[in-house]
């Protein structure tokens, strides 16, 4: 099965060189990055073909799990804060199906694409068919997580996570930032962490950067959440048993683009994280890109690999993308 057009033409190739390590790679948001084949990064707020079908997603994967949803009580603020900042961002990059106006005491959202027109009033709940961060988040592909900053450090207080790669946001709420990165290796070692945070304790209202991350996922699977390793985590042996032309429409290349965004009322950090697949017979279409993630695989370093969880497999995708 070939992707969708839309989704090559704007996929966030993560690699610039033929090598990785982990890094803070910020920049500010907002300006396209050209491909070989299309552009990325134009919006903070990214929609696709796979809209609608990833918001289903999303709701069934709520309603099986509610824990994918948390909102510690003092960040009701951000929530609203947050709701509002998406919503602007929305109508900005689809004014021909979104739209946010201020109606008579409070806000009207217009959302054509899921059917929506809403009126609100802000920091009235009531007014709204569910909780502020829970309702936006039924409408952007994004993962959201909210930051709190005090005394002197950023704790993962609130958001809708359920899409997550091999970590688990109910089981993170409450947590420092150093805390929920504690176990991705050579991050404190290197001081990019730390850096990681210094960096987003800096940041101005209103101002928005982002960065890209990766790793690889069988399957077209989204929610690879801790959870559920018991459902996919055999995939990672299975997938030495298959055919060669199976691997390379199983195993994708999964690259999150991460904006992070000083919400300009509330002052907490909102914390978008967008997943985008692609297998690797269609990373392999693209010459440039077949090349580079074979070269990066090849060099990745064993505990990078094996934190990523494709240190099983990580040889033969090397292999694979070499001999096409």
């Amino acid at each position: 099965m070939i992707s969708a057009p839309d989704l090559v033409h704007t996929f966030p190739f993560p690699f610039a060189a033929d090598t990785y390590r982990y890094s803070t790679n910020v920049e500010p948001a907002g300006s396209a990055v050209p491909t070989p084949v299309g552009r990325w990064g134009e919006r903070v707020v990214d929609i696709d073909s796979e809209y609608e079908h990833e918001l289903a997603e999303r709701a069934a994967i709520l309603a099986a799990d509610p824990t994918r949803s948390a909102v510690l009580p003092h960040m009701r603020p951000a929530c609203w804060d947050t709701m509002l900042t998406l919503m602007r961002e929305l109508a900005r990059a689809y004014p021909e199906s979104m739209a946010l106006r201020r109606h008579g005491a409070g806000w009207r959202w217009r959302n054509d694409r899921l059917g929506i027109e809403q009126d609100f009033v802000l920091g009235d709940e009531t007014t709204l068919p569910a909780e502020p961060l829970r309702y936006i988040a039924g409408q952007v592909q994004e993962d959201i997580v909210l930051l709190d900053q005090r005394d002197g450090d950023l704790f993962g207080d609130a958001g809708v996570v359920t899409f997550a790669a091999d970590w688990s946001f109910g089981f993170d709420v409450g947590m420092t930032f150093l805390e929920i990165h504690g176990p991705v290796p050579r991050l404190r070692a290197t001081g990019v962490i730390t850096r990681a945070r210094d960096f987003l304790m800096r940041l101005q209202p209103g101002e928005t950067y982002r960065r890209t991350n990766w790793t690889l996922t069988i399957g077209r699977r989204l929610d690879v959440s801790t959870e559920l390793y018991h459902e996919w985590g055999p995939d990672r042996t299975m997938i030495l048993g298959v055919s060669d032309e199976e691997f390379g429409r199983l195993v994708h290349l999964r690259v999150e683009v991460q904006h992070l965004i000083r919400l300009p009322e509330s002052g907490s950090i909102c914390f978008l994280i967008r997943t985008y697949m692609l297998p690797l017979a269609d990373i392999a279409t693209v010459d440039d890109w077949r090349v580079r993630a074979a070269a990066v695989l090849a060099e990745l370093p064993d505990d990078i690999a094996d934190y990523k969880g494709i240190i099983g497999y990580r040889d033969r995708a090397v292999r694979w993308l070499r001999g096409v």
